[in-house]
């Protein structure tokens, strides 16, 4: 593979009316660990479903490795990126089994039976995110943070080299958001894999990110790397809010922490 694996060309987006995303343009390279941030509304989930063909832009193109999105087929896509919503309440009537097995889809054909790769696909992708041990529970049964796991991988199932994440450590406790960030830092540094994750969480988007991007009203306002977020008029920005850098983050950079008024 030569050059980027996502670029993204001018996007824009609307959505009821309201222009949601405004000429937005990035570029990630192959193995890049890329984190979205932003204030509430600022398009960062609009984005996501536009690299995963989910929403069509208005204007300007996705492109990945090279070809324009439009061109692949929906199970061809599939096969490249693995979109992992946010996380939802609602669980699906699936064993965790059945429901990492559905990543197989798009290696199979109609009323094809699964094949030994498919079967170890999903044997590896239960292991790789430690689910292995809850493959006949169902999905309703998991914790919240059990359920994202087994979201994940279902994605890694699909067998693709990209991972969209949209919040993926929302509404988790504290245990299982380190859980679910430990998994996702393993799979990005061990297997290679190109990740684009958006958060609100600011000490999230700096612990294992490669680059950071943010949006404000549709539009990117900053890109850069994470120690270069790491600035109060960078922050202040993106955000409209003060905010205390405290020593003693992660990589050696500083905890992101809102600033009392008058503090």
């Amino acid at each position: 593979m030569s050059g980027p694996m996502l670029r993204v060309e001018g996007l824009s987006v609307r959505l009821g009316g309201a222009e949601v995303l405004h000429e937005v343009s990035l570029t990630v390279e192959p193995g890049t660990f890329l984190v979205v941030i932003g204030p509430n509304g600022a398009g960062k989930s609009t984005l996501l479903r536009c690299l995963d063909g989910i929403i069509e832009p208005a204007a300007g193109r996705v492109l990945i490795d090279g070809r324009p999105l439009v061109a692949f087929r929906r199970r061809e896509l599939a096969r490249v990126l693995s979109y992992v919503p946010q996380p939802d309440a609602a669980a699906l009537e699936f064993t965790v089994r059945a429901f990492v097995e559905m990543g197989r889809f798009p290696h199979l054909g109609a009323w094809a039976a699964p094949t030994a790769a498919d079967v170890a696909a999903v044997r590896e992708a239960m292991e790789l995110t430690e689910v292995a041990g809850l493959a006949e529970r169902g999905l309703a049964s998991l914790s919240g943070g059990e359920r994202q796991r087994a979201s994940i991988a279902a994605a890694l199932a699909q067998g693709g080299s990209v991972l969209l994440l949209d919040e993926p450590t929302s509404f988790l406790d504290y245990r299982h958001q380190l859980q679910v960030l430990d998994l996702v830092d393993r799979l990005h540094r061990d297997r290679g894999l190109t990740v684009v994750a958006v958060t609100h969480d600011l000490n999230t988007a700096v612990a294992s990110a490669d680059a950071v991007i943010a949006l404000k009203a549709g539009r990117v306002v900053f890109e850069g790397r994470p120690a270069e977020l790491l600035r109060h008029e960078v922050l202040a920005a993106i955000f409209d809010a003060d905010f205390r850098l405290v020593p003693g983050g992660e990589r050696g950079l500083p905890l992101v922490q809102p600033a009392r008024s008058g503090s």
